[in-house]
């Protein structure tokens, strides 16, 4: 019998002839779905031979779907071939996007899922796993080799989250992604206003097909959800812009704290320290709007905001209390900041009244960098900035806590000292008090005060806290 006779009779043959070309066709009839309009035009792209596809947009609307699509269809049409999906973090990568790809793999029908063997960070084609495979890898900065050495006749390079994508990755991997048969595919919310993914929607974008995807127009998404963002957060913020509009947010020159500083800092896998000490901060309501809240400090990892509304001093106290006695004794805090204007003096005496360790903090006082910053709120301000720009802090990935973190501005007075605007003048401008980031700026107020302050009310204030701050903007 003839090579052309046996491939005659060899259905999967067939198959790849059918659909090497048509990957929509290949999504409807492998899967029964039928693929939205943007998601069409994504699969006839890689299709017709565009090297380099990026893609922005915003949340929810069916990114990772069509990623998964693009790989499998490209794992089973192509021999040699090699897809490797990577990602920011490993909870990024292996709880969206390859979870997703093995979500598709179970809606095969078995005469294709079959021929798959689902690895925890792999799937291979069985008869040919060294040749023929789908490989999960983070892309760390500090390990941009390990999207290196993929050669074969076929390569698949799909970045998810590919804001968080650092440079060196994508430059340790150019080697692999130069020959006539690599495709490399960029997705993503468009978090930061530069770096490689934002260039290849501007100073790129010739070299490279762009799609975006606007929430407002998925179907998808749902109206309420729009709304509720739209009601939340404003449509002119950066977070609407990002997270609904597909946009890149825009670098506001007054913004104290840019948006992708504090998106960078949500999305780090940063492994807590279980020997290091626990800082709460607590920012108390001083309005009906407002909220209470608290964060939790632990080493460089602010693992976790909680936030009240309604409740009166002593409810409050009583919510401290209980987290408090919540924590296993080892990770009971050192010290409890609260801001003390206000009705947040009677929380500190309560509290050192119940045996807790508060210790009361004037943000309106006179700043330990007295050349650089009008009082202590901006030196507090400035200095999350830059702890947030450090690699090796993390915060909760949080979408109330990211705006307010990104809400405050900042000006000059007429000696060139920074001040962050106080919450009545965000409130003039018809955003809400940053009440969840004020909690946890105040859990680095131990590098601001040496020294544990009984009762705030008792205190005059006329005299500044001894402080050890380092770093300025």
């Amino acid at each position: 019998m003839t090579d052309q006779e046996k491939n005659s009779e060899n259905p999967f043959v067939e198959f790849i002839k059918r659909y090497r070309t048509d990957p929509v066709a290949f999504v409807k009839k492998v899967f029964g779905v039928e693929p939205d309009e943007w998601q069409e035009e994504f699969l006839r792209a890689i299709a017709d031979n565009n090297r380099r596809v990026s893609v922005r947009s915003g949340h929810g609307v069916g990114k990772s779907t069509a990623a998964s699509w693009a790989m499998l269809w490209y794992l089973l049409t192509r021999y040699p071939v090699k897809v490797v999906v990577t990602a920011p973090t490993s909870s990024q990568l292996f709880d969206a996007l390859f979870a997703e790809i093995k979500r598709w793999v179970k809606e095969m029908p078995p005469a294709l899922s079959e021929l798959l063997e689902v690895k925890s960070d792999r799937i291979e084609l069985r008869p040919s796993p060294t040749e023929a495979f789908i490989s999960a890898r983070t892309s760390r900065a500090e390990q941009p080799e390990a999207l290196q050495g993929i050669h074969s006749d076929n390569v698949m390079l799909v970045a998810d989250e590919a804001s968080g994508v650092p440079e060196s990755v994508f430059e340790a991997a150019a080697g692999s992604m130069s020959g006539h048969n690599a495709l490399t595919i960029l997705l993503g919310n468009p978090v930061r206003g530069n770096g490689y993914f934002f260039e290849t929607h501007n100073r790129l974008k010739d070299e490279w097909y762009t799609l975006h995807v606007n929430c407002e127009k998925s179907k998808r998404v749902s109206k309420e959800f729009v709304r509720e963002m739209a009601i939340k957060y404003g449509e002119e913020s950066n977070a609407y812009r990002v997270r609904v509009l597909g946009e890149f947010p825009l670098a506001d020159d007054d913004t104290m704290i840019p948006f992708s500083v504090v998106e960078q800092a949500m999305t780090r896998d940063i492994e807590v320290d279980q020997f290091a000490t626990m800082t709460y901060g607590v920012d108390v309501a001083r309005f009906g709007s407002d909220k209470s809240a608290l964060a939790k400090k632990k080493g460089n990892v602010i693992t976790e905001v909680k936030k009240w509304r309604g409740l009166d001093l002593m409810q409050l106290v009583g919510a401290i209390k209980s987290e408090y006695e919540s924590e296993e004794s080892l990770d009971r805090p050192v010290a409890i900041y609260v801001d003390s204007i206000g009705l947040g003096s009677g929380v500190v005496d309560r509290l050192r009244e119940l045996g807790l360790p508060a210790v009361g903090i004037n943000v309106s006082e006179s700043p330990a960098m007295k050349n650089a910053y009008v009082n202590l709120r901006g030196e507090l301000w400035g200095k999350m900035k830059n702890w947030l720009e450090q690699r090796g802090c993390a915060i909760p990935k949080d979408d109330d806590l990211l705006a307010d973190l990104t809400a405050p501005r900042y000006t000059f007075n007429s000696s060139g000292k920074l001040r962050v605007e106080s919450k009545d003048e965000m409130k003039k401008r018809g955003l809400a008090s940053p009440d969840l980031a004020d909690a946890c700026i105040l859990t680095l107020a131990g590098d601001a005060a040496v020294g544990i302050y009984g009762s705030a009310s008792g205190s005059s204030w006329t005299q500044p806290l001894k402080r050890l701050i380092k770093g300025v903007i």
